[in-house]
């Protein structure tokens, strides 16, 4: 099917670049997000009347996402769960996780906004791609811990050995303020975005930490919407 993209889509093309896509791509992304029009005479015609418009709507949407990408700017959202001595979590950590982690720091995100190639089911640090805008992207890290304890020592570059040590570990720490705050599938667009589904584990020991998520801001992440 050949449509009309009315915004940048990564990996196909621009705004008002004529594209053929899949039917199915179209009819259940494109078309009913308002992200392109069927390629018609008369839908050429809509799109050439309003295409000043649609780029002044567009470069307005950049600057908000801009302004939110800064305060994005070194943000880690902590989220502490259970996990097996091998740092296999009990269960996964999904968008929708991360997009309230990053609400939780004062900035309000949506799960589709979230870019994984696949739920994140290990502790460690995991940098994780926000998609804000068609032409604005920020990465932030995911700090996915045990224990508030053990997120400081993975923000620092160390971690607990199973002697129970403190070692460093081999990647570079994250230099952030550390606030700590109380807080609690995503839709398929066609892009390589996470799913909320996860595999099947053991129930592990209930403790008070049990998907507990926290998250970890710069010192003044401010409030916005996209």
């Amino acid at each position: 099917m050949e449509v009309i993209l009315l915004e940048r889509i990564e990996k196909l093309g621009q705004m008002g670049d004529i594209v053929t896509v899949k039917p199915g791509f179209a009819r259940n992304y494109l078309l009913p997000r308002k992200k392109a029009l069927r390629l018609t005479d008369a839908n050429r015609a809509i799109f050439d009347q309003q295409r000043t418009q649609l780029e002044a709507e567009n470069l307005k949407n950049r600057a908000e996402a801009e302004r939110v990408a800064k305060s994005m700017d070194g943000l880690v959202v902590i989220i502490v769960r259970q996990a097996s001595d091998s740092d296999q979590l009990y269960g996964s950590v999904t968008t929708r996780d991360i997009a309230a982690g990053i609400t939780d720091a004062g900035i309000t995100a949506e799960k589709r906004q979230i870019k994984l190639d696949r739920p994140i089911k290990t502790v460690g640090m995991h940098p994780i791609r926000v998609d804000l805008h068609p032409e604005v992207s920020v990465e932030i890290v995911a700090n996915v811990a045990r224990s508030k304890e053990e997120a400081e020592l993975q923000a620092r570059g160390e971690r607990i050995n199973r002697d129970g040590e403190v070692v460093e570990i081999s990647e570079a720490p994250v230099e952030t303020e550390t606030i700590f705050e109380d807080s609690a599938k995503p839709e398929n667009d066609g892009s390589t975005i996470g799913d909320d589904a996860t595999e099947e584990t053991p129930e592990p020991p209930q403790t008070e930490t049990d998907n507990e998520s926290i998250s970890l801001s710069k010192e003044s992440a401010e409030k916005a919407q996209i």
